[in-house]
């Protein structure tokens, strides 16, 4: 017969790994059960260091456009909804962008709407990227961070954000997005 021996003094049981494992199971499934009860489809993209997010219902929100006007949460209007998050002085912004404001122009979205937050800026530097990338879709300003760093938690930018017409998010891609997950992700909001 053998003996079970106590870890040495110092080291984590197995019992805890096996704890915490069960754990984290048990968590990616609530966010799964929560997002497919509240109509959202999970994914997550592989740069994601965390998919926090995912599953998330984000409230609706009103901000000034970076053109004048309100810009409203595309979801409030049950659309689906991609948001980039920018600033100009954000190194990967500027290489992001004009590929971002390209293929937007060049691939329609529709029923899908892309709204872009500018993060942190002074309203003309914001104003100013815009028009040097030729982005022709809304963009609201975030001048304090609230949205960008209060409600969805981004400390970096680049951000870019899916999410269902009710509001749910289903992927998240950290950093400049590539124009292939960027498609990928507006195909899946059209398909929904």
């Amino acid at each position: 017969m053998s003996e079970v021996t106590n870890p040495p003094k110092g080291r984590p049981s197995p019992k805890l790994f096996i704890s915490i494992g069960i754990g984290t199971v048990i968590a990616v499934a609530l966010i799964t059960v929560v997002s497919i009860l509240t109509g959202g489809k999970v994914t997550s993209s592989g740069n994601a260091p965390n998919a926090a997010l995912v599953g998330t219902h984000i409230k609706g929100f009103s901000l000034t456009g970076l053109n004048g006007g309100t810009e409203k949460s595309p979801w409030r209007s049950n659309h689906a909804s991609v948001l980039i998050f920018f600033a100009s002085w954000c190194g990967p912004c500027q290489a992001e962008m004009p590929k971002v404001a390209a293929y937007i122009k060049t691939h329609s979205p529709s029923p899908v709407e892309v709204l872009g937050i500018d993060a942190n800026d002074p309203l003309g530097s914001g104003r100013a990227f815009i028009k040097k990338d030729d982005v022709t879709f809304p963009v609201a300003v975030d001048p304090h961070g609230s949205l960008t760093s209060g409600v969805f938690g981004f400390q970096n930018i680049p951000e870019s954000v899916f999410l269902n017409a009710k509001g749910v998010v289903t992927d998240v891609y950290y950093g400049a997005i590539p124009e292939k997950k960027l498609a990928a992700g507006i195909k899946s909001l059209q398909a929904t």
